[in-house]
Protein backbone atom coordinates (compact mmCIF):
# COMPACT_ATOMS: atom_id res chain seq x y z
CA UNK A 1 0.00 0.00 0.00
CA UNK A 2 1.14 3.70 -0.76
CA UNK A 3 1.07 6.57 2.00
CA UNK A 4 0.96 9.70 0.56
CA UNK A 5 2.18 12.52 3.52
CA UNK A 6 1.59 15.95 2.78
CA UNK A 7 2.99 18.86 4.51
CA UNK A 8 0.52 22.01 3.56
CA UNK A 9 1.73 25.44 3.73
CA UNK A 10 1.42 28.32 1.03
CA UNK A 11 4.76 28.85 0.45
CA UNK A 12 5.99 25.39 0.67
CA UNK A 13 4.03 22.67 0.62
CA UNK A 14 5.79 19.10 1.63
CA UNK A 15 4.88 15.66 0.40
CA UNK A 16 6.65 12.22 0.88
CA UNK A 17 4.94 9.12 -0.86
CA UNK A 18 5.75 5.63 0.98
CA UNK A 19 5.10 2.16 0.09
CA UNK A 20 4.33 -0.51 2.79
CA UNK A 21 6.74 -3.86 2.37
CA UNK A 22 5.99 -5.77 5.09
CA UNK A 23 4.79 -5.99 8.45
CA UNK A 24 7.36 -4.81 10.68
CA UNK A 25 9.70 -3.44 8.06
CA UNK A 26 10.66 -0.32 7.00
CA UNK A 27 8.03 1.25 3.91
CA UNK A 28 10.40 2.52 1.13
CA UNK A 29 10.55 6.18 -0.63
CA UNK A 30 8.89 6.32 -3.56
CA UNK A 31 9.26 9.86 -4.20
CA UNK A 32 9.65 12.87 -1.60
CA UNK A 33 9.96 16.41 -2.34
CA UNK A 34 8.60 19.95 -1.95
CA UNK A 35 6.17 22.49 -4.01
CA UNK A 36 7.70 25.67 -4.14
CA UNK A 37 4.41 28.68 -4.58
CA UNK A 38 6.33 31.54 -4.34
CA UNK A 39 8.96 31.34 -6.91
CA UNK A 40 8.60 33.11 -10.38
CA UNK A 41 5.97 35.01 -11.49
CA UNK A 42 2.02 34.26 -10.69
CA UNK A 43 -0.41 32.19 -12.75
CA UNK A 44 -2.51 34.38 -14.81
CA UNK A 45 -0.63 37.69 -14.44
CA UNK A 46 0.24 39.85 -11.56
CA UNK A 47 -2.60 40.13 -8.56
CA UNK A 48 -4.69 43.46 -8.15
CA UNK A 49 -3.08 45.51 -5.16
CA UNK A 50 -4.09 45.25 -1.84
CA UNK A 51 -5.90 42.04 -2.52
CA UNK A 52 -4.19 39.79 -0.41
CA UNK A 53 -0.79 42.18 0.37
CA UNK A 54 1.55 39.77 -2.22
CA UNK A 55 1.83 42.08 -4.80
CA UNK A 56 3.20 44.79 -2.29
CA UNK A 57 6.16 41.73 -1.42
CA UNK A 58 6.02 40.69 -5.29
CA UNK A 59 4.79 37.15 -4.18
CA UNK A 60 2.47 35.46 -6.20
CA UNK A 61 -1.58 35.75 -4.68
CA UNK A 62 -2.72 33.59 -2.61
CA UNK A 63 -5.31 32.59 -5.47
CA UNK A 64 -2.27 31.94 -7.84
CA UNK A 65 -0.17 29.65 -4.77
CA UNK A 66 -3.74 27.87 -4.34
CA UNK A 67 -4.28 27.25 -8.29
CA UNK A 68 -0.85 26.09 -8.27
CA UNK A 69 -0.74 23.81 -5.49
CA UNK A 70 -4.01 22.33 -6.96
CA UNK A 71 -2.85 21.75 -9.83
CA UNK A 72 1.15 20.46 -8.64
CA UNK A 73 -0.90 17.90 -5.94
CA UNK A 74 -3.35 16.89 -8.36
CA UNK A 75 -0.36 15.58 -10.66
CA UNK A 76 1.44 14.19 -7.81
CA UNK A 77 -2.02 11.97 -7.06
CA UNK A 78 -1.62 10.88 -10.50
CA UNK A 79 2.07 10.44 -10.20
CA UNK A 80 1.88 7.99 -7.16
CA UNK A 81 -1.22 6.59 -6.88
CA UNK A 82 -1.57 6.44 -3.18
CA UNK A 83 -4.09 4.53 -1.44
CA UNK A 84 -4.34 6.74 1.67
CA UNK A 85 -3.05 10.42 1.81
CA UNK A 86 -2.13 11.76 5.58
CA UNK A 87 -2.29 15.55 5.94
CA UNK A 88 -1.62 17.69 8.83
CA UNK A 89 -3.79 18.40 10.95
CA UNK A 90 -4.92 21.89 11.31
CA UNK A 91 -3.52 23.60 14.99
CA UNK A 92 -3.19 27.16 15.66
CA UNK A 93 -0.12 28.83 18.08
CA UNK A 94 -1.07 31.36 20.56
CA UNK A 95 1.74 33.72 18.99
CA UNK A 96 0.98 33.42 15.31
CA UNK A 97 -2.72 33.02 14.77
CA UNK A 98 -2.81 33.90 12.00
CA UNK A 99 -0.86 30.87 10.71
CA UNK A 100 -3.95 28.26 11.00
CA UNK A 101 -5.45 30.58 8.52
CA UNK A 102 -3.21 30.25 6.08
CA UNK A 103 -2.41 26.91 6.51
CA UNK A 104 -7.02 26.48 6.22
CA UNK A 105 -6.50 27.59 2.77
CA UNK A 106 -3.87 24.83 1.53
CA UNK A 107 -5.11 22.02 3.72
CA UNK A 108 -8.81 22.78 1.56
CA UNK A 109 -7.30 22.41 -1.37
CA UNK A 110 -5.35 19.34 -0.31
CA UNK A 111 -8.37 17.74 1.23
CA UNK A 112 -10.89 18.65 -1.48
CA UNK A 113 -7.85 16.73 -4.15
CA UNK A 114 -7.42 13.84 -2.16
CA UNK A 115 -11.33 13.54 -2.19
CA UNK A 116 -11.63 14.68 -5.55
CA UNK A 117 -9.26 11.51 -6.46
CA UNK A 118 -11.57 9.47 -4.42
CA UNK A 119 -8.17 8.26 -1.91
CA UNK A 120 -9.04 7.96 2.17
CA UNK A 121 -7.94 10.84 3.97
CA UNK A 122 -6.18 10.89 7.22
CA UNK A 123 -5.75 13.99 9.35
CA UNK A 124 -2.52 13.87 11.59
CA UNK A 125 -1.73 16.25 14.65
CA UNK A 126 1.81 17.89 14.58
CA UNK A 127 2.44 16.69 18.01
CA UNK A 128 0.82 12.93 17.14
CA UNK A 129 3.58 12.88 14.21
CA UNK A 130 6.43 13.96 16.32
CA UNK A 131 5.77 11.29 19.27
CA UNK A 132 5.31 8.85 17.00
CA UNK A 133 8.06 8.71 14.98
CA UNK A 134 10.92 10.27 17.60
CA UNK A 135 9.32 9.54 20.75
CA UNK A 136 8.62 13.37 21.68
CA UNK A 137 6.16 15.48 20.97
CA UNK A 138 7.89 18.71 20.97
CA UNK A 139 10.53 17.37 18.78
CA UNK A 140 11.76 20.25 16.94
CA UNK A 141 12.10 20.18 12.82
CA UNK A 142 16.33 19.16 12.78
CA UNK A 143 15.21 16.33 15.43
CA UNK A 144 13.19 15.12 12.87
CA UNK A 145 15.19 15.78 9.71
CA UNK A 146 17.86 13.30 11.60
CA UNK A 147 14.95 10.82 12.96
CA UNK A 148 14.25 10.46 9.20
CA UNK A 149 17.28 10.05 7.87
CA UNK A 150 17.91 7.81 10.35
CA UNK A 151 15.35 5.65 9.71
CA UNK A 152 15.59 5.52 6.06
CA UNK A 153 18.65 5.21 6.02
CA UNK A 154 19.73 8.54 3.63
CA UNK A 155 23.48 9.34 2.89
CA UNK A 156 22.17 13.17 3.56
CA UNK A 157 20.19 15.27 5.73
CA UNK A 158 16.38 15.41 3.96
CA UNK A 159 16.32 18.90 3.38
CA UNK A 160 14.28 21.25 3.23
CA UNK A 161 12.57 19.96 6.77
CA UNK A 162 9.18 20.55 4.99
CA UNK A 163 9.91 17.19 2.90
CA UNK A 164 11.24 15.89 6.45
CA UNK A 165 7.65 16.76 7.90
CA UNK A 166 6.09 14.79 5.32
CA UNK A 167 8.30 12.16 5.44
CA UNK A 168 7.38 11.72 9.28
CA UNK A 169 3.73 12.31 8.55
CA UNK A 170 3.66 9.38 5.66
CA UNK A 171 5.82 6.87 7.61
CA UNK A 172 3.25 8.19 11.54
CA UNK A 173 0.43 7.01 8.87
CA UNK A 174 2.14 3.70 7.69
CA UNK A 175 2.42 2.99 10.94
CA UNK A 176 -1.14 3.15 12.52
CA UNK A 177 -2.22 1.02 9.18
CA UNK A 178 0.15 -1.99 9.76
CA UNK A 179 -1.45 -1.94 13.88
CA UNK A 180 -4.80 -1.20 12.38
CA UNK A 181 -4.18 -4.75 10.29
CA UNK A 182 -2.30 -6.51 13.22
CA UNK A 183 -5.53 -5.84 15.60
CA UNK A 184 -8.05 -6.49 12.57
CA UNK A 185 -9.26 -2.92 12.57
CA UNK A 186 -10.73 -1.28 9.07
CA UNK A 187 -10.02 2.51 10.11
CA UNK A 188 -6.78 3.40 10.29
CA UNK A 189 -8.10 7.14 11.30
CA UNK A 190 -9.41 8.06 14.41
CA UNK A 191 -11.52 10.46 13.06
CA UNK A 192 -13.98 10.17 10.04
CA UNK A 193 -12.49 9.00 6.35
CA UNK A 194 -13.61 8.22 3.09
CA UNK A 195 -13.14 4.73 1.75
CA UNK A 196 -10.44 4.03 -1.25
CA UNK A 197 -8.70 0.60 -2.96
CA UNK A 198 -4.74 0.20 -3.25
CA UNK A 199 -3.33 1.79 -6.64
CA UNK A 200 -0.55 0.38 -8.78
CA UNK A 201 3.06 1.68 -8.16
CA UNK A 202 5.07 3.31 -10.04
CA UNK A 203 9.12 4.06 -10.14
CA UNK A 204 10.67 4.83 -6.70
CA UNK A 205 12.24 8.97 -6.85
CA UNK A 206 13.67 11.40 -4.65
CA UNK A 207 13.30 14.84 -4.90
CA UNK A 208 14.40 18.29 -3.28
Amino acid sequence: MRVLGIDPGLRTTGYACLETVAPGVTPRIVEAGVFRLVRGGARGGAAPAGSDGSRATGLPSIADRLLELDCDFGELLRRTSPGLVAIEGLFAHYRHPATAIVMGHARGILLLGARRAQVEIVELKPREVKKAVSGFGGAGKDQVQRTMQDVFQLVELPTPPDMADAMAIALCAARRVEAARREGAGDPSESRASRAGVRASRVPKLSA
